[in-house]
């Protein structure tokens, strides 16, 4: 059972990157030749909890992280070429089952962090990625499972079980705004990265399109509804825009077999 895809773009390569309950594979882009594959210790678990990988995400030119259902974020380096891939460090700040991990998708302000992770228990943590990750801040949970965050010019964006949208500074993490954006769970959130549009889509079959922008002369960070999509009679369990400035965007749901892409009319 594979629970997530991603591609992670690196500087010298792209890989395919497939996590599932047995392990996390890494294949070439075309998925053609499988280059890495790594088991997860079943044995650290209790017998009666499950184990998965989930979150991915391409940090710092060469590393791909990904989190586990133990909290842990493994840290992959990537050479160039070849299947030479090794867990050059393991994060260890997580108490909960990881469920998202974003890297910065802009140019981030001095101090604020190139990547986030985000946990079951809904707590989140901020890291500098260098030869070595270093832990700049964490954003304590508040009894709500944090099931989606995106990382844009500084600004956390993370969606939530109860259907709330929370924007933080990634440099401090203070709450800069909150929006009872979902009537259920958020299932996806997606940025695209030149121009800050915010996508969201939710067990309660829509899909919302949000613009976060920073106000120039405050420095505040505003985000404002810009359009609404009802996919009917679907639980939205996923949604990605398909190009970067957010033109047109892509969703499906729990059971469905097909992909709706939405665009200009």
């Amino acid at each position: 059972l594979s629970l997530q895809a991603a591609w992670c773009i690196l500087p010298s390569r792209v890989l395919l990157v497939l996590t599932s309950q047995k392990g996390i594979q890494m294949y070439e882009s075309d998925g053609s030749i499988m280059v890495y594959w790594h088991a997860l210790d079943i044995a650290e678990h209790p017998p009666a909890q499950a184990v998965f990988a989930r979150g991915i995400a391409a940090a710092g030119g060469r590393f791909i992280c990904v989190g586990t259902s133990s909290g842990q974020v493994l840290v992959f380096d990537i050479p160039p070429k070849g299947t030479n891939i090794t867990v050059s460090e393991v994060l260890e700040q997580h108490r909960d089952a990881i469920t998202d991990i974003a890297a910065e998708l802009g140019q981030a302000p001095d101090g604020a962090g190139d990547l986030v992770t985000a946990d079951d228990a809904g707590a989140l943590c901020v890291w500098s990625v260098g030869e070595e990750f270093a832990l700049l801040g964490k954003i304590p949970a508040f009894g709500c499972t944090c099931s989606s965050v995106k990382l844009w010019h500084g600004v956390v964006a993370a969606g939530y079980g109860n259907g709330q949208i929370r924007l933080y500074e990634a440099a401090t993490g203070l709450l800069r705004a909150e929006i009872n954006a979902h009537a259920r769970w958020i299932y996806a959130l997606d940025l695209a990265p030149q121009t800050g549009k915010l996508l969201s889509g939710a067990e309660d079959s829509f899909v919302h399109v949000w613009q976060l922008s920073r106000n120039p002369d405050t420095d505040d960070i505003e985000i404002e509804h810009s359009h609404a999509e009802c996919v009917t009679d679907t639980q939205v369990c996923g949604a990605r825009f398909c190009d970067p400035e957010g033109n047109s965007f892509a969703v499906t749901g729990y059971d469905l077999s097909e992909i709706f892409r939405y665009g200009p009319a």
